[in-house]
């Protein structure tokens, strides 16, 4: 049987998860019980359908229904007015499961993972109060223009669909600091995007990106940046291929790493000029040169201090192996990183 509160709780909570109901009949209970809940968990029961009961709960503020076998909320759920979460995760509802009417609801969290939409229903985008909403793990297609009317909204998880296209309307999510939309099929990035100051994390990995735009560098306040599991990570290790030095760069380099002394009268000119273009290797472990022949290779550095980005990092051969630890916090690496100068880094996966 469930336990109902005291009178004297300050937020009192109904647990009835887990006890197999197919039903639940509140209307037993007095005015005065009813109004004193305030959070309701019916989690991981038989439910087919809402129980009419649960809607007579006037000062219901948390309802949370998830595994169960709902297809349909009704009408009915239009009576709780003060309820701010509402949670449904794995059930069988889809876009024509709600009403109408829903858009009129002061709901501030939203979470439909797990469900079967194939696109998030308009009344949902109408919700100017939100401010979290998940549609993880449906069989969403697309997101619509209209999602730039959630302008409250700070939470948007979206992970685990069938999206392809990013609208530059999200961009208008001014609020906005947690964008997961990692496991779709996502091929680019708006760069529009840039817009989301005040955004904290963005989870892109698993999806089918081959490049980021360049404008995503000025999202400085970005702490978490999820790419792992994109062909643009694949892609730049598989391309990264050394072509030996010919020998008039074997013997430039010679020239230049052993300080030979030569004048301008001692070398024809095409000569002089070639010498003038060696660069330094940015090891600083190595006093090495290059020219034209060099060894393209991946690292992960700090950006901002706040994240791990991969950069273009070139050597001057094979054997000349990266300073750089592979542990993201060694204080080694950030020495050696704050000693490459910015000229010999390439941003790779910028587009």
């Amino acid at each position: 049987m469930a336990r109902f509160p005291s009178m004297d709780d300050k937020c009192p909570v109904l647990h009835l998860s887990r006890l197999q109901l197919d039903d639940l009949n509140l209307y037993h209970l007095t005015d005065s019980k009813r109004q004193q809940i305030q959070q309701l968990h019916l989690t991981y029961n038989r439910l087919l359908l809402l129980p009419p009961s649960v809607c007579f709960l006037s000062n219901l503020e948390y309802l949370d229904i998830s595994n169960n076998a709902l297809t349909v909320i009704p009408d009915a759920i239009m009576r709780l007015t003060n309820l701010k979460t509402f949670v449904a995760k794995n059930n069988l509802l889809d876009e024509s499961s709600f009403p109408k009417e829903f858009e009129r609801m002061q709901v501030e969290t939203l979470n439909l993972s797990g469900n079967r939409f194939g696109e998030i229903p308009v009344q949902f985008l109408k919700m100017t109060t939100l401010q979290s909403l998940s549609f993880g793990g449906n069989r969403l297609k697309n997101i619509l223009a209209e999602i730039e009317n959630l302008t409250s909204l700070e939470l948007l998880y979206l992970g685990g669909n069938l999206i392809s296209f990013i609208p530059p309307e999200v961009a208008n999510l001014t609020s906005l600091r947690y964008l997961v939309l990692c496991d779709n099929r996502i091929q680019s990035i708006p760069p529009q995007l840039n817009k989301l100051h005040s955004l904290l994390s963005l989870s892109l990995h698993n999806n089918l990106l081959t490049f980021l735009p360049r404008e995503i560098l000025s999202l400085v306040h970005l702490q978490e940046l999820s790419l792992r599991g994109n062909p643009l990570v694949v892609r730049f290790i598989k391309d990264m291929t050394y072509d030996p030095p010919s020998l008039m760069e074997l013997a430039g380099r010679t020239i230049k790493s052993q300080n030979l002394p030569f004048s301008s009268c001692d070398l024809p000119s095409n000569l002089n000029h070639y010498l003038n273009l060696a660069s330094k290797c940015p090891n600083p472990k190595c006093a090495g040169v290059y020219f034209d022949s060099c060894v393209r290779h991946i690292k992960f550095v700090d950006f901002c201090g706040k994240y791990r980005l991969p950069l273009m990092h070139y050597l001057c051969s094979p054997q000349c192996s990266s300073p750089c630890s592979s542990n993201p916090q060694s204080d080694a690496e950030s020495e050696d990183e704050n000693s490459v100068p910015a000229d010999r880094l390439q941003r790779v996966l910028m587009g």
